[in-house]
């Protein structure tokens, strides 16, 4: 049985794209491993049809997170058997490489974001500079590449002069879990990272404009202390419930229940700018409408499927009419719910798969 190790860097337990990937590639018939890190407040993992595997490292982030890890990672990598090594995003690219190559493995890259363009390496030129290099010495170099849409596949191609696939980030399909209809006081709900970009502030900003809405925060991130502390001094503590993580198997259950979803990526950099999250495909599964901003993705597939409410920026005015048209035009909304239950048919990682998997095959 062939066997591939895949890599990322965060604890394994909350990345459902992986999840996904992994389990489909157990059900070709490879022998799977995906590798990440174990942190201190790292929960027990799930028992899964792949192995997992967490690396522990005694710096938690910055520099000497990513240089430890990296070294850590490739000398796990040394003393392994595979046929194949899969890199998620640049910062497992380079130990990846180097093994592989050791090894004479088939390389395979899963560009998750445009790594070089996130808001945090951004601000730091030299950091960024050091990424990029990565980048234009490795990508190059792998065998394979896929990232998760179009708009970076075609950048990313043109850039690095390597073909790349698109596997969406998709959702499995769950019609059972297709929410029957609205609550009857209205229910926000974001999913995700709460990390800077994001368009948080904003929306925490607009909630004294809707009393009787609550606002579902689902996920925790960098600006987790700085929220909460928004959220006290705009006295909102009855209004916004942090959920924390929740475990991808609960989440479903939980979108569902939302009356709007949202997603309000800052224009801070191309990896936003040009980002297809997974949370735009589980508010459709969930039949939620959802607010997205006007970015050549979301856009691409409002006018296939016609599922969002786009907003051109993060304005005060601009989110709270965009949130008014929705719970006020019930025709409008029901009309993008109705737009969901037929897009939520087709956009699902069983038909996803297929193409990835023919991205793995060997030989």
């Amino acid at each position: 049985m062939q066997k591939i190790i895949l890599t990322v860097t965060n604890d394994l337990t909350y990345d459902q794209r992986m999840h996904r990937i992994c389990d489909s590639l157990v059900k070709a018939g490879y022998d799977v491993e995906l590798v990440g890190r174990l942190r201190a407040q790292s929960r027990p993992l799930a028992a899964r049809a792949f192995h997992q595997t967490r690396l522990y490292c005694r710096f938690e982030k910055g520099k000497a997170f990513y240089l430890e890890y990296q070294i850590r990672l490739f000398f796990y990598l040394l003393q392994s058997r595979f046929q194949a090594l899969c890199a998620i995003d640049l910062d497992t690219i380079l130990p990846v490489w180097i093994a592989g190559r050791l090894k004479g493995a088939m390389l395979l890259y899963d560009a998750h974001e445009y790594f070089s363009e996130v808001p945090e390496v951004i601000r730091r030129p030299a950091i960024r500079r050091v990424w990029e290099g990565v980048a234009w010495w490795c990508i190059p170099r792998m065998d394979k590449c896929y990232t998760v849409g179009p708009a970076l596949a075609g950048i990313f191609s043109a850039r690095y002069g390597k073909p790349f696939e698109v596997i969406r980030n998709l959702p499995l399909a769950r019609p059972d879990l297709f929410s029957a209809k609205p609550p009857s006081r209205p229910l926000f709900f974001y999913q995700g990272a709460l990390n800077e970009g994001r368009g948080l502030e904003a929306l925490l900003e607009v909630m004294p404009s809707f009393p009787h809405a609550t606002l579902w925060l689902a996920g925790e991130g960098d600006l987790s202390h700085t929220l909460r502390d928004k959220v006290r001094k705009l006295g909102l503590e009855s209004q916004v419930r942090f959920l924390g993580f929740i475990q991808p198997a609960d989440l479903p259950t939980l979108t569902r229940k939302a009356t709007l979803g949202f997603n309000l990526l800052e224009n801070a950099g191309l990896s936003y700018y040009y980002s297809l999250a997974n949370k735009a495909f589980d508010y459709i599964q969930a039949g939620i409408p959802a607010v997205h901003m006007d970015f050549p993705e979301y856009r691409r597939l409002q006018e296939e499927y016609g599922v969002f409410h786009l907003v051109p920026d993060l304005k005060r005015e601009t989110l709270v009419g965009a949130i008014k048209k929705l719970l006020v035009d019930k025709a409008y909304y029901e009309s993008l719910r109705e737009n969901c239950r037929h897009a939520a048919e087709e956009l699902v990682w069983e038909k996803e798969e297929k193409r990835l998997l023919e991205i793995y095959k060997m030989g």
